[in-house]
């Protein structure tokens, strides 16, 4: 008989967050299937856990997936595990999951922390519904175009990012969403936890020496918007400055402006000219 494939949520970064059942699952099985061995030995460490490892992640996937299969057809059973959270999620693991339903083998979650779900439902945003969009591109061009994507979003999004590229990620939410107000998780469950829900451009002055992973919660534009906000010539240009400021160039501040007060750019570009003219 088969064993079972045991897809188990570990703490994302409060040892005391995992699970009683995941623990007895990571003893239980024959192995444990880790995204960084080294990091999921701290755990085991922690509790007293000597089930053996083996490495599972992007780079060698495609290798170690037939060898754990070949076990799980044997009737050993197998723990798959992430660096941190709920594994396949923004982490390896799908391909074996996907060849172990295709193999007949059982597939079983063991549900737990994951940082998406405790950035959301700390934030106070909208959460009825939500979309997972994991991390952004690299490239300039594939990043333009996911950017844009979400300023159409009618539910909340779920983004992930990296601690060296947060600040880029939040100008280029500025540029492409507006000033919209946002949550920002950094090293959730951790000692240094950060959860702040603020304007992007809020968030883009407070950021000092980014460190750990990035959660951020984007609501939807129609939760930010009811009707028509109305502005003075002063105010917009207050706000300009302070969009300028916080890193925005001139083109995305208007832009960024114009869908904050429902106007076209061209009435906020020329009302910011004037201002800029009269104050010369």
């Amino acid at each position: 008989m088969p064993g079972t494939l045991y897809v188990v949520a570990t703490p994302i970064g409060n040892l005391e967050d995992v699970t009683l059942r995941a623990l007895r699952i990571l003893r239980e099985v024959s192995v444990i299937a880790a995204e960084d061995t080294r990091r999921t030995a701290r755990l085991l460490q922690h509790y007293s856990i000597s089930t053996p490892t083996t490495s599972l992640h992007k780079h060698n996937e495609g290798l170690r997936a037939p060898v754990l299969l070949a076990r799980l057809a044997a009737g050993e059973s197998v723990a798959l595990v992430s660096d941190a959270g709920t594994p396949v999620v923004s982490d390896p693991g799908a391909d074996l999951v996907a060849a172990a339903h295709a193999a007949g083998i059982r597939v079983e979650p063991i549900p737990g922390p994951s940082a998406a779900m405790a950035a959301l439902s700390a934030s106070g945003l909208q959460a009825e519904q939500f979309l997972f969009v994991g991390f952004p591109p690299i490239k300039a061009k594939d990043r333009k175009r996911w950017f844009g994507s979400l300023a159409e979003q009618e539910v909340t999004a779920i983004v992930y990012e990296a601690p060296h590229r947060i600040r880029q990620t939040l100008s280029d939410l500025l540029e492409s969403l507006g000033d919209r107000r946002i949550a920002v998780g950094r090293e959730l469950t951790k000692a240094h936890e950060n959860l702040a829900v603020c304007t992007i451009s809020e968030h883009l002055r407070l950021q000092t020496a980014p460190r750990g992973e990035y959660t951020l919660v984007i609501p939807p534009l129609q939760a930010e918007k009811v009707g028509r906000l109305t502005y003075s010539e002063v105010a917009l240009r207050k706000d300009f400055d302070d969009l300028i400021d916080a890193g925005a160039n001139p083109r995305g501040a208007v832009r960024t402006l114009a869908k904050r007060y429902a106007l076209p750019s061209r009435d906020v570009y020329s009302v910011v000219h004037q201002i800029r003219m009269d104050s010369g």
